[in-house]
């Protein structure tokens, strides 16, 4: 059987078909917004044009912040799902950039019992896709076993097989497959989603993060800030379990801790973690108590580097 070499002209005619069928597919998705939103600029004529364009995102976080938005037979939320099926992953990422508005308006809106379904299409479509992504395997990590001596401390108590063993710590379960959306499964697949745009949270504009740490401020406290004005309105607080508020967590601690320059970022970032950990004290989360106080505590470590000391450096006055 031969292979093709990825400097031999196969490949690099494979490469240029692949190139050209995804252009020729962001193309498509580009003129079927146009019939959606009131104006696309000349210069959006890209993937990447589509998801940083301004204008673009404006447009559309506004059609989905609209009352009658969400439901079944809304253009926009068609023409997202049917966008996140391209074959293109930056037609992919165009619509992981708004899903802090659309898990946002979702999760507040459950209580006015209105048809949802368009969301909730989206929703699911992103939970299918890391379902069959994961193949069945949870998302974990490797946590150090502190019984078992190392360079940094030595064990307490004696250890009798030298062999150390793998310690995981299951950050995402195994996801089962669903194609409806349950209030018992809600949480899950509104938290898949949040895991998925997380992944992928390094490509998303700074004004996408802004989004997911004002709906992050209104699931905790229920008060919604109204555009253009300086007056605000109560709604009803949602519930927060742990597959909501830890991918919230994860998602605000790139905001804070991460590597960007943008200080308001930061500000809705560090106001939703406390109104975030004040709703932990007021439903007497453990959990969540020990969560948020970690976040703001590596916060407040980030901003005073007297708080931010390594302690297996070795300090010069002990340096031989």
């Amino acid at each position: 059987m031969s292979s093709s070499n990825p400097g031999s002209p196969s490949a690099t005619a494979t490469s240029s078909s692949s190139a050209s069928s995804f252009s020729s597919k962001a193309h498509s998705c580009i003129q079927a917004l146009s019939s959606i939103l009131s104006t696309v600029p000349s210069s959006v004529s890209s993937s990447s044009s589509l998801l940083h364009d301004p204008t673009i995102s404006s447009q559309i976080s506004t059609i989905l912040r609209d009352p009658d938005s969400g439901s079944g037979d809304n253009n926009l939320c068609r023409w997202l799902y049917d966008t996140f099926h391209s074959p293109d992953p930056e037609l992919k990422l165009v619509v992981l950039r708004f899903v802090p508005i659309i898990a946002g308006i979702y999760l507040s809106r459950i209580a006015l019992r209105k048809s949802l379904a368009g969301f909730e299409a989206i929703l699911l479509a992103l939970y299918a896709h890391e379902t069959t992504a994961r193949d069945g395997q949870p998302i974990s990590v490797n946590v150090p076993d502190l019984t078992q001596p190392s360079i940094y401390h030595e064990a307490k108590s004696s250890v009798k097989n030298q062999a150390t063993e793998l310690n995981l710590a299951v950050i995402s379960p195994t996801l089962e497959p669903h194609g409806t959306m349950r209030s018992s499964r809600r949480a899950r697949i509104v938290g898949v989603a949040l895991e998925l745009y997380y992944s992928k949270i390094s490509q998303m504009p700074v004004s996408s993060k802004l989004e997911f740490c004002e709906f992050c401020d209104i699931w905790a406290t229920g008060i919604q800030n109204k555009p253009s004005s300086s007056s605000s309105s109560k709604q009803k607080t949602i519930l927060l379990p742990w597959e909501l508020l830890q991918p919230s967590l994860r998602i605000l601690g790139h905001c804070l801790l991460g590597a960007h320059e943008s200080k308001k970022l930061y500000e809705a970032a560090s106001m939703a973690t406390k109104s975030l950990y004040e709703r932990s004290l007021h439903d007497i989360d453990a959990k969540a108590i020990l969560a948020t106080s970690s976040l703001l505590r590596l916060e407040k470590m980030a901003l005073d580097p007297k708080l931010n000391v390594d302690h297996t450096e070795i300090g010069m006055s002990l340096a031989l």
